[in-house]
């Protein structure tokens, strides 16, 4: 009897270890799904304020999507990086667990980011390789088709020298290396797709320089400082994307002080290749980030784009929805990029 009483203590608690056991993995399991903070992360490519009020209500819009995947996040912060460096450098930290940057930002920093989105946007009514073709007077209109790029443009404002070189771009004249040498440049950072690198590509393509040799660049920490640059006169002309204008048409006016139209004020000189729409990332690095949470959040925000209300939060950046990215999608930035480095020497 003894002997048969142990036998049984034995296997009770076998079982208890067991179910213990069980219960401790069922736990780790479900705080694999658990995220206390997801920090996600946008570049300053508008006013940061306008940024921070126009995305506020993605983070329950996640939260929720996530949430039916199977995720408990508790907090959702949303940052607006200084630079887009900065956000670039929080990826690869792993203190950004999403970032939403431009496809040239992620190819600097992809050692310790993953593209996972594309971005889709409207086109635009104009998208000609002749500058001119731009100077109707007319706003630049969206169309209902979807693209899966854009535009950079060199736009002249209403300073006499930049009134000057739209003149002869008008004409159908060439503008040569000495004319536009004799202006003030306007730039954006090093990794801003359509305020530096492809207006770079193009300087090399038509005259053989890059930005760096410009006699005057100053570098912007937005585009909504540009443009008041440019109104005001302080440079003569600016990089910006194509559809730049159409998002601070009414500013122009009416906080930059110009005193006309901003269709009338500016012209357009020069005109990038294509450039591929910016990307969603997710860090390397993150002590949330796994494959599972990738996918998610992939999922996640293409549902939200799909929708009339993540449509008007994401509109902020001119975006209208994502479809699946890899990251050999950007292997051109990548050329771009070697060849920036190398006009940088």
């Amino acid at each position: 009897m003894k002997k048969l009483f142990a036998t049984l203590l034995a296997a009770t608690m076998c079982v208890t270890t067991f179910v213990g056991c069980g219960q401790s993995k069922s736990a780790d399991q479900s705080n694999d799904k658990k995220v206390d903070t997801l920090n996600v992360y946008f570049v300053p490519s508008r006013d940061p304020d306008e940024i921070i009020t126009a995305t506020e209500p993605l983070g329950d819009m996640l939260k929720t999507e996530l949430t039916e995947q199977g995720y408990e996040v508790g907090n959702v912060k949303i940052t607006v990086g200084t630079t887009f460096e900065a956000v670039g450098e929080a990826l690869a930290a792993g203190t950004a667990d999403v970032g939403f940057i431009p496809g040239s930002t992620y190819v600097l920093y992809d050692d310790g980011a993953d593209v996972i989105l594309t971005a889709q946007r409207n086109g635009l009514n104009k998208d000609s390789d002749n500058a001119a073709d731009w100077n109707d007077g007319k706003p630049t209109e969206q169309t209902d088709k979807m693209a899966v790029s854009y535009r950079a443009l060199i736009i002249a404002g209403p300073s006499e020298k930049g009134q000057e070189l739209a003149e002869i771009v008008n004409s159908g004249k060439e503008l040569t290396w000495d004319e536009l040498d004799s202006a003030n440049w306007g730039v954006m950072s090093s990794s801003s797709p359509a305020g530096y690198v492809y207006p770079s590509l193009w300087l090399q393509d038509k005259y053989g320089k890059g930005l760096t040799d410009l006699s005057s660049a100053v570098q912007s920490d937005s585009y909504a400082s540009a443009l008041a640059r440019l109104a005001s006169g302080q440079v003569d002309c600016i990089l910006a994307y194509a559809d730049v204008r159409r998002d601070y048409e009414d500013k122009w006016e009416s906080e930059f002080g110009a005193k006309n139209s901003i269709w009338e004020d500016t012209n357009v000189i020069g005109v990038t290749d294509p450039i591929y729409n910016d990307t969603v990332c997710v860090s390397k690095n993150s002590k949330n980030m796994n494959d599972d949470l990738k996918a998610a959040i992939q999922k996640a925000l293409i549902n939200i784009g799909n929708t009339d209300e993540g449509k008007e939060v994401i509109s902020i950046y001119s975006h209208k929805g994502y479809q699946e990215a890899q990251s050999s999608d950007y292997d051109k930035e990548r050329d771009a990029q070697k060849l920036i480095k190398e006009l940088s020497k």
